[in-house]
């Protein structure tokens, strides 16, 4: 199964795609979280120390063995499809519960990306996660899908966008839905986050623009506390775990 969790910065992504890989890694599936968010700190969700740990884009010395080219420059002769089946393995960390991080990180240049080795090589591994790992695979994205091609979104089996009650948050979710139908990617469906009471629920119901609501994320003292002591939600709070099992049990294959 492979997800990716877009949203609006601050909406409550990254805990979402924490729980929901610490969730199944417990639940015994070999799990991959994948942050290919620029504001990366899905480690801290994760209980994952990331100090010293390189993204992938910032790894100038395997992009140049693996393309052929330098990091930083564009054009020229490089591969196009440079080899990454054995990073997920040997750039990840684990948690305590099992669950693998792999940091992805991303190219900042003017315009509107680059062809550049950098771009070649996520692009790539963003590919191999999506189509040939066996494992689950949950990604924390930024708040647009920068990271997915027309052919990677294709293997997806669901986006997630994360909202929370509020129109800022809406607005963002309806330009990811028409980012997505650029790319052929149609298996969406939205979770809420930080709902209160029924009142915030009805709202993202009325608002969602046909985004199918799958589950709802309550406002948690827990989570909340968690954030303040640099520490993963506990998973045993029974607010967050049966919102995350319902989660979860919306996500798996029909028969």
């Amino acid at each position: 199964m492979k997800i990716a969790v877009s949203g609006k910065g601050g909406v409550g992504k990254t805990t979402l795609s924490s729980l929901l890989a610490r969730y199944w890694a417990l639940s015994g599936y070999r799990v991959l979280a994948v942050d290919a968010d620029p504001d990366a700190n899905l480690g801290a969700a994760l209980g994952i120390d990331t100090t010293g740990l390189t993204p992938v884009a910032k790894m100038e010395e395997l992009i140049h063995e693996r393309t052929g080219a330098q990091p930083g420059t564009v054009g020229g002769f490089f591969k196009m499809n440079p080899r990454v089946d054995d990073l997920p393995d040997s750039l990840s960390r684990v948690n305590e519960d099992g669950v693998r991080l792999l940091v992805m990180g991303t190219i900042k240049k003017g315009g509107g990306g680059c062809i550049c080795p950098e771009s070649v090589m996520l692009k790539a591994l963003m590919s191999h996660l999506v189509l040939y790992e066996k494992d689950r695979v949950i990604m924390d994205m930024e708040a647009g899908i920068e990271h997915l091609g027309r052919g990677t979104a294709q293997g997806v089996d669901r986006l997630l966008i994360v909202v929370e009650p509020g129109r800022r948050s809406i607005d963002t979710a309806s330009k990811v839905l028409q980012l997505t139908q650029d790319i052929g990617l149609t298996k969406l469906a939205a979770v809420g986050s930080k709902v209160r009471n029924a009142k915030q629920e009805q709202f993202l119901l009325n608002n969602l623009d046909g985004i199918p609501l799958i589950g709802m994320l309550p406002f948690s003292d827990e989570i909340a506390n968690a954030d303040l002591e640099s520490r993963p939600p506990s998973l045993d709070d029974p607010e967050i775990h049966g919102a995350i099992e319902k989660i979860a049990a919306e996500l798996e294959p029909q028969d």
